[in-house]
């Protein structure tokens, strides 16, 4: 049986009257890629800081594996841990960098020497094992502290920030070795994050926080394509949001008015004629045409707009349109580009009821 199983029961972290965590529910389960996802205060490194041992829950139990852990001293919870600032020891080389947890465990000799091979081979440091962590990049740095958190083979992996100081591309290379070692080593592995691609890219599952209570539990694909409420939506990837009210709902599908028209979308629970609601669309949904091209029915709306900024990002082009009082983001791939827009053209803006999501309120 796979070990590495996490659960939070009713996690509350005080200080003082400021709830960090309060009261988490949350199964991890064994050998899963978990992400723990949200702005400055919302409480994922807390609780990541409470598994690892080093801050106490004022309420609540962790177990893993089902057994109890809040109260065992973090050096005995047997967890591999990559901190935002990798924590290597200037003194020590690459390689006592690595044997540094063995030693800890009273594992020394040929042994020792055989874990740390094979970890230094995994992240692909066999010629760097002399070295100071002084006289490597970032990017080395980060393997080294990787190395060292799996060398001893902890049924789990905790992960805070740790690719946050790297610069676009090196954080690129970094997840995909990271989600590569994953699948390899079939660890638990909980990573702290505010970055939504890292997230997405590289998670089974991702927990959204907000102040201190979980505000989604879901794959990266049913966080993005259907967040709970407007601050998931607003907070994992770009969205457009429309305020308006609501004029009838017709097979599922509500229609709601805006100061400069309308836009149907989705609606999961029938909502009463004139009740205030939002609409978000993902700016990869929506579709443009020049002006007049375009005609709503059940299925499209259509908006007419300005055309404010055009950005071309390589693989697609971002565009800026002012509908009325609303700013709406379109990415549209270059492949899917039949037209190309300039500032100041007048242009139709197009929404697919299906591609769109029906919030009865603002979160």
């Amino acid at each position: 049986m796979r070990s590495g199983s996490v659960e939070f029961c009713g996690i509350t972290k005080r200080y003082d009257q400021f709830k960090a965590v309060d009261n988490v529910d949350l199964t991890i389960n064994a050998g899963e890629f978990l992400s723990l996802l949200g702005p400055s205060g919302s409480g994922k490194t807390t609780l990541l800081m409470m598994l690892a041992g080093f801050s106490n829950p004022t309420s609540g139990e962790i177990l893993v594996d089902g057994q109890r852990i809040d109260k065992v001293p973090a050096n005995r919870r047997n967890q591999g841990v990559v901190f935002q600032s990798y924590a290597l020891f200037p003194h020590m080389t690459v390689r006592e960098n690595i044997g540094f947890p063995l030693k800890a465990r009273g594992i020394a000799g040929p042994a020792a020497a055989g874990l740390i091979s094979s970890a230094l081979a995994r992240v692909r440091m066999e010629n760097y094992a002399e070295r100071y962590p002084s006289q490597l990049s970032g990017g080395q740095q980060q393997r080294v502290a990787l190395a060292r958190a799996i060398v001893f083979d902890p049924p789990l992996v905790l992960m805070d920030e740790s690719l946050s100081a790297l610069d676009r591309k090196l954080r690129e290379e970094m997840r995909s070795e990271i989600k590569d070692l994953h699948s390899e080593l079939g660890k638990t592995i909980i990573y702290v994050t505010h970055d939504q691609e890292e997230a997405l890219t590289m998670s089974n599952r991702v927990v959204v926080l907000r102040e201190g209570r979980i505000a989604q539990v879901g794959t990266p694909l049913d966080i993005y394509e259907q967040p709970l409420d407007t601050y998931v939506a607003g907070f994992v990837g770009q969205a457009n949001f429309f305020s308006g009210s609501v004029a009838g709902t017709t097979n599922g599908v509500a229609t709601v008015d805006l100061a400069s028209g309308s836009v149907r979308a989705l609606s999961p629970e029938p909502l009463r004629t004139g009740q205030p609601a939002t609409v978000m669309v993902r700016p990869e949904a929506v579709k443009i045409a020049k002006a007049g091209s375009a005609r709503a029915d059940e299925s499209h709306s259509v908006l007419s707009g300005k055309m404010i900024q055009v950005v071309f990002l390589g693989d697609s082009f971002q565009y800026r349109i002012q509908t009325g009082d609303q700013e709406v983001v379109a990415k549209v791939s270059r492949s899917e580009s039949e037209n190309l827009f300039s500032r100041g053209d007048d242009v139709d803006v197009i929404i697919h009821a299906r591609k769109a999501r029906l919030y009865n309120t603002w979160n």
